[in-house]
């Protein structure tokens, strides 16, 4: 019975393997309920005290004093008291635990203590958020869930872009119904490109109108053109396109007074003009100069148009999406300006720091760290807000260049006609005649 029971149990040890390598591979979040989880949540408990001493998240008592007389008679030294931690909830991500602070600590200590937990835990990474005062919620992620997005699924809604997936592994949605004007900062070659190339593929089927400013010759949108109301290639254009639309944005405002509302989306549907998102690839081309006059007012007209825009557009169904590979003040304080009214943020794998800390210092510093780290091998992945004024770290899904023209050709009788814009390049061409 010996060599048959050892080889029944090499039997069962060899299915348990293969049947384990297939849940870890096609279902995921079975494997790690079954698996990761008990093993994780384990390891958590038994290396939490000593992870806790070693990072300065323990805590130690004055040692008792008491008087005899005149002498003072001290009692012996306490040991560091270790923070009570809950015990592990599971989810199909990873897991959650909580700590209860003693008096004096702060969140901020378990914060440099994350990669420590990263490392003791065998996790992919730990997010330490403090959900009420006193508290402190670890949230550890088992795997990198941006590794291989799957295609999450959203509700279809007018200006609503479903561009990727969240590191919680949500939907990652771009709704310029909640979030009207948007920043994207992004390095060659980090997913930029393809994020606008997703968001085009899918407002190319709604009723919007699209309007491409790209002054980098039309290089990157021009592949769009189809599906764009209006391209400009440089900077003069620019400016006469913009003003057409703060022009048009006068008459939007004129409409909601006329009809006693306060936006575009309280008139009537025969009322209603169509809503316009202007995409402006590489920001620093309008806000450069060259020294020359001409130049240097150009560069502030720009800046002046698009911060009206920025300002009042959101209730006028104006809605701004200006990206650039580097964002500074050195540009020009009309840049910091319109960062502010710029509500959502996006910064993919940036070359320095400034543009990073321009993107997200103004919402959180946690941001900026994370978005600094990511690596040239994470196309695509970027540290984004959310509506609620949070952040996440998500991928978006990859649209290649000859998808997003075939949907811009796919839809482009569904282009609208701007007059004012027409009639302003127009204007333009008839002036350089």
């Amino acid at each position: 019975m010996g060599p048959i029971a050892l080889a029944f149990g090499l039997a069962l040890l060899a299915w348990v393997l293969v049947v384990g390598d297939l849940l870890r591979r096609h279902r995921p979040a079975w494997h790690w309920y079954l698996a990761g989880y008990p093993a994780t949540a384990c390891r958590v408990m038994f290396t939490w005290r000593k992870v806790a001493m070693l990072n300065d998240l323990a805590v130690s008592t004055r040692a008792p004093r008491g008087l005899l007389g005149d002498l003072v008679v001290k009692g012996d030294p306490l040991r560091p008291v270790v923070p009570r931690l809950s015990f592990p909830r599971a989810n199909r991500m990873g897991l959650t635990a909580t700590v209860r602070l003693h008096a004096g600590q702060t969140p901020a200590t378990y914060m440099k203590a994350a990669d420590a937990l990263v490392h003791a835990w065998k996790v992919h990474a730990v997010r330490v958020t403090s959900p009420e005062r006193g508290l402190v919620l670890l949230t550890a992620t088992a795997s990198d869930p941006l590794a291989r997005p799957g295609l999450a699924s959203a509700p279809a809604a007018l200006l609503s872009a479903l561009i990727g997936v969240l590191e919680s592994g949500g939907a990652w949605v771009m709704d310029l119904r909640l979030v009207p004007h948007w920043l994207i900062a992004g390095a060659t070659r980090s997913g930029k490109s393809t994020l606008l190339a997703r968001l085009i593929t899918q407002l190319a089927p709604q009723p919007v109108a699209l309007v491409g400013i790209d002054c980098k010759g039309g290089m990157e949108l021009g592949l769009f053109a189809d599906r764009l109301s209006a391209l400009t290639t440089c900077r003069r254009e620019a400016v006469a396109v913009l003003a057409a639309l703060v022009d048009d944005m006068q008459e939007r405002m004129h409409a909601c007074r006329t009809a006693g509302v306060r936006s575009i989306w309280e008139l009537p549907d025969k009322l209603r003009p169509i809503p316009v998102v202007v995409i402006v690839d590489e920001i620093a081309e309008l806000y450069l100069s060259d020294g020359r006059r001409e130049s240097k007012a150009e560069a502030e007209q720009c800046s002046t148009l698009l911060l009206r825009m920025a300002q009042l557009g959101a209730a006028l169904g104006m809605h701004l999406v200006v990206a650039g590979q580097r964002v500074g003040s050195d540009l020009g304080p009309g840049v910091t300006a319109l960062r502010a009214q710029l509500g959502g943020r996006i910064c993919h794998r940036v070359n320095d720091p400034g543009t990073a800390e321009m993107t997200l210092g103004d919402l959180n510093k946690d941001a900026v760290v994370v978005a600094q780290s990511i690596t040239p091998d994470e196309k695509g992945v970027a540290v984004c807000t959310g509506p609620e004024g949070g952040w996440s770290r998500a991928r978006s899904h990859l649209t290649s260049t000859e998808e997003a023209s075939a949907t811009a050709r796919k839809h482009a009788d569904l282009t609208p006609e701007l007059p004012a814009i027409d009639r302003a390049l127009a204007a333009l061409e008839g002036d350089d005649k």
